[in-house]
C-alpha cells in the first residue's frame, strides 16, 4: 500500500480576555534595613490594592531581593529593596483599574515590569483551529496524489502536533506588551497543526 503523509497547519485568531500584571514595589535606604523596611510599606499597599481588584489566590510574590545600590561611577550609595508580584486580572478593564491606583497609591515605589494578556476562554477556536490544519493537510495531499497520478483513499492515522513528539496541547496565552495608560486587547492566535497519512487511489 502506497500513501502520502501531510502535515497542515490552522491558525485562527482569538481576542486575550484576562491579563496578567507583574509588578513590583521597591525602595532605597542607608542600609538593609532601612531599604527593607521602607519596601515593606510600599508593598503592604501593593497587596492591599490588588486584593480590592482581584481574589486573594490571584495575588502571588514572585520574588524578594536586597542588593546594593551604585551610582553612575560605581560608587555604593546604600541598598535597594525589591518585592515581585504577579496579579492575575479576570478581564482587562480590571488590569487597568489595578493598574490606575496603584500609580496613585503607591507612587515612585511602584515599578510595572509588564502585562501579560491571557486567552482563557477559547470559544471554540481549537476545534476551528484544528478542522482549519485538517482541511490544509488534505488540500496538500490532494495535490501531491494529483502529481503522483492517484487520488485520496481512505485516512491511516491522524497525529496533532509534532509527530516527532506526539500530541501537543492547544496553545492557551498570547504575550502582549501593555500600558497603564490603556489596554488593548488586539488579537491572538491559536495555532495548532496535524499530521495525516492517507492510502494513495490508483
Amino acid at each position: 500500500m502506497q500513501t502520502v503523509t501531510v502535515t497542515g497547519t490552522g491558525v485562527v485568531t482569538v481576542v486575550p480576555d484576562s491579563a496578567v500584571v507583574r509588578l513590583a514595589a521597591f525602595a532605597r535606604g542607608s542600609g538593609v534595613a532601612e531599604a527593607y523596611a521602607a519596601m515593606s510599606g510600599a508593598a503592604a499597599t501593593v497587596v492591599e490594592v490588588a486584593h480590592r481588584h482581584t481574589e486573594e489566590r490571584r495575588v502571588a510574590s514572585t520574588g524578594i531581593s536586597v542588593w546594593p545600590a551604585r551610582d553612575h561611577e560605581g560608587r555604593e550609595t546604600g541598598y535597594e529593596a525589591r518585592h515581585s508580584y504577579a496579579v492575575t486580572c479576570p478581564d482587562l478593564a480590571t488590569a487597568g483599574a489595578l493598574l490606575d491606583e496603584l500609580a496613585g497609591q503607591v507612587g515612585d515605589a511602584l515599578a510595572v515590569d509588564g502585562v501579560a494578556l491571557e486567552v482563557t476562554e477559547d470559544h471554540g477556536a481549537g476545534d476551528r483551529a484544528r478542522e482549519a490544519a485538517f482541511q490544509d493537510a488534505r488540500e496538500r495531499a490532494a495535490q501531491l496524489a494529483r502529481m503522483a497520478g492517484a487520488g485520496l483513499g481512505a485516512v491511516q492515522t491522524i497525529v496533532e502536533g509534532d509527530p516527532g513528539r506526539g500530541p501537543s496541547p492547544m496553545p492557551r496565552m498570547a504575550l502582549a506588551s501593555a500600558s497603564a495608560a490603556g489596554l488593548e486587547p488586539g488579537e491572538a492566535s491559536v495555532t495548532t497543526t496535524v499530521t495525516v497519512v492517507w492510502e494513495l487511489a490508483y
